[in-house]
């Protein structure tokens, strides 16, 4: 079921200073950025690698305001890992399987994700303590 690793999330406090860091440590380029009101985060996509399931990318994450479910994250922990995504190529049957296995979904059905994706989030305390999400990748054009 699980295509492979599409992106680590790492919660942040600045953005531009975190993608800077990247950019000249890992050497990553920025592939996407935008807002996602809905999460409330401003979020840069770093690339990886691209592999036969699909791409592989870091996902920086800076709060839009404190009583964000980041802004939450960042003020319990601080900065660092906030999620782990997997990559699934049908994520309404992915969560079926998974919801039925008894693993609680913290969405009902897919939502809007980062790149066009459909994501779901699994509860952490049904997952080893680790915040979870598939990702499914809108198709590739022919």
């Amino acid at each position: 079921m699980l295509m492979r690793i599409d992106h680590v999330g790492i919660a942040c406090e600045n953005l531009d200073e975190k993608i800077a860091f990247y950019r000249s440590v890992f050497d990553v380029k920025v592939v996407a950025r935008e807002i996602n009101e809905e999460q409330g985060v401003e979020e840069a996509m770093l690339h990886v690698a691209d592999g036969e399931g699909g791409g592989s990318y870091i996902q920086l994450l800076e709060p839009l305001g404190p009583d964000t479910p980041v802004g939450k994250f960042l003020a319990r922990r601080g900065e660092g890992v906030h999620h782990i995504a997997y990559g699934v190529s049908d994520i309404v049957a992915a969560m079926e399987h998974i919801g039925g296995e008894g693993v609680r979904l913290l969405d009902k059905s897919p939502r809007h994700g980062a790149m066009g994706t459909s994501i779901a989030f699994l509860h952490p305390k049904d997952v080893g303590g680790v915040l979870t999400e598939l990702v499914e990748s809108p198709p590739r054009p022919s």
